[in-house]
């Protein structure tokens, strides 16, 4: 299943929220701890980078 950027901001939510249980349309997940949301949002950070990053030439920062 591809992840969106939405999936992706609501994991980050829930992660810097120290939540583990998300909900994302009719979907509710619950990991297993925070380090295991931590990979799962660098997986998506990466395969979400191959089909969206853009370059960027002034004032670029990236979200955390």
């Amino acid at each position: 299943m591809a992840s969106t950027q939405a999936q992706l901001d609501s994991l980050r939510e829930a992660y810097a929220s120290g939540v583990l249980t998300v909900k994302h349309g009719d979907k509710i997940v619950t990991y297993r701890s925070l380090d295991d949301m931590a990979r799962l949002i660098s997986q998506i950070e990466k395969a979400l980078a191959g089909t969206t990053r853009k370059s960027c030439v002034v004032g670029c920062y990236r979200k955390f």
